[in-house]
């Protein structure tokens, strides 16, 4: 079972490649020719996209028709590079240290297991995803779909570990996940290191994890042990969390402060503008995939895709093959995996040959329509734009 994204995608100009999916094109074609990364050598090359070591995309087209996406398929984004290997060779020695609690504790995994146990499946998702379709062109990995996936996260409740520890400090605020990359001598950390704070609000579903899909968390995706906060972006679910802390304020690393904030075009970062934390309502269509060559024979056409509601479940999806002029209800295929998994749909449609423009719109169960246009920012987060992920096709 899988899905994941990375295909080019024509968002308009139905005649032939637009610019932007010639762009699309060329970058693809590029990213192929590089080779995985040694801490990532183990997955399935002809399903991803390597636009760089610390980047790399799911195909659209590896996507498939279930919902799970296998760990050889799923994205891979680290803000630098990640520790040693050495450090997933015993993931039950991993200590992370629990502060702004009443109870200050070091803790092994080999501890948190025995605080509880819970499997969360949920969306994973870079903050970037869609970066690729912004006119500005925002610095950053050009992604189309593919930064993310739908996987089952195992691990203890923070909620467990707080009761373990005595509970917050009064008035904490944040809950603060610390990763462990290694900091090279002679740098403030703050510079650096991959620290991220959240509302406290956060824990209800939030997880200390060491597991996915059932799987020992290998080094790629933050093994040996992860934040999991599930509906928040991928950057918020720390790899290698080696200290999580509450408290009144926000961490005052640079990627907290100076980084991953909604900040409007034309203007420099700071810590007033909003901060990426929860994930909208989204949508996108996995097949057909939109790629160059692809041929869709008239008729009746299955047209397959996913949707996920971010903070809340996907309540249901409409497919257009106009470019959004008229709408018709998709079906949910496949089990339903709780609030934070994404769904996959479908809906047949008799195409007769010419020029197409499918796109696909998910609403919440918080009543969240996914918008025709991506939220404006100059460093292109958050795009859950329907026109933006559009597909040009060609019936024949």
């Amino acid at each position: 079972m899988l899905l994941s994204t990375g295909g080019v995608v024509a968002l308009a100009g139905v005649g032939g490649l637009t610019p932007l999916s010639q762009a699309l094109a060329q970058e693809k074609a590029k990213s192929e020719a590089k080779a995985l990364p040694a801490y990532a050598s183990w997955k399935h090359a002809d399903s991803l996209i390597v636009h760089s070591a610390n980047t790399i995309e799911t195909k659209r087209s590896a996507f498939g028709s279930g919902l799970i996406t296998p760990l050889d398929r799923l994205f891979v984004r680290n803000n630098v590079a990640p520790p040693s290997e050495k450090i997933v060779a015993d993931p039950d020695a991993w200590v992370v240290s629990i502060k702004g609690v009443k109870q200050p504790k070091d803790l092994t995994v080999a501890d948190l297991k025995r605080l509880g146990l819970v499997a969360v499946p949920m969306v994973l998702q870079c903050s970037g995803n869609g970066r690729a379709y912004f006119p500005e062109k925002p610095s950053g990995t050009k992604w189309t779909v593919g930064a993310a996936g739908c996987v089952v996260f195992s691990g203890v409740p923070i909620k467990a570990v707080l009761e373990a520890t005595g509970g917050m400090e009064p008035g904490a605020k944040y809950m603060t996940g610390t990763g462990g990359e290694e900091i090279p001598q002679g740098l403030d950390p703050n510079t650096v290191m991959v620290e991220r704070s959240i509302p406290v609000e956060a824990i209800d579903d939030a997880i200390l994890a060491w597991e996915i899909n059932g799987e020992p968390i290998p080094l790629a995706h933050g093994g040996p042990l992860r934040l999991v906060v599930p509906g928040y972006t991928g950057v918020n679910n720390v790899k290698y969390i080696k200290q999580l802390a509450f408290g009144k304020e926000q961490s005052a690393a640079s990627i907290q402060q100076n980084s991953y904030r909604m900040t409007p075009l034309g203007e420099k970062t700071n810590v007033n503008q909003e901060s990426v934390w929860e994930m909208p309502v989204k949508s996108f269509v996995t097949s057909p995939t939109g790629e160059p060559g692809e041929e869709i024979k008239a008729g009746m056409v299955q047209i397959q895709g996913l949707a996920f509601g971010g903070m809340s479940a996907a309540k249901e999806v409409e497919v257009s093959v106009d470019g959004g002029k008229t709408w018709k209800k998709a079906a949910f295929v496949g089990p339903d995996l709780g609030k934070y998994a994404w769904r996959q749909f479908v809906v047949g449609m008799d195409l007769k040959p010419g020029k197409y423009e499918i796109a696909s719109r998910a609403t919440s169960q918080a009543g969240t329509v996914q918008p025709e246009e991506r939220a404006a920012n100059s460093h292109g987060y958050l795009n859950n734009s329907w026109r933006d992920h559009m597909l040009a096709v060609t019936v024949i």
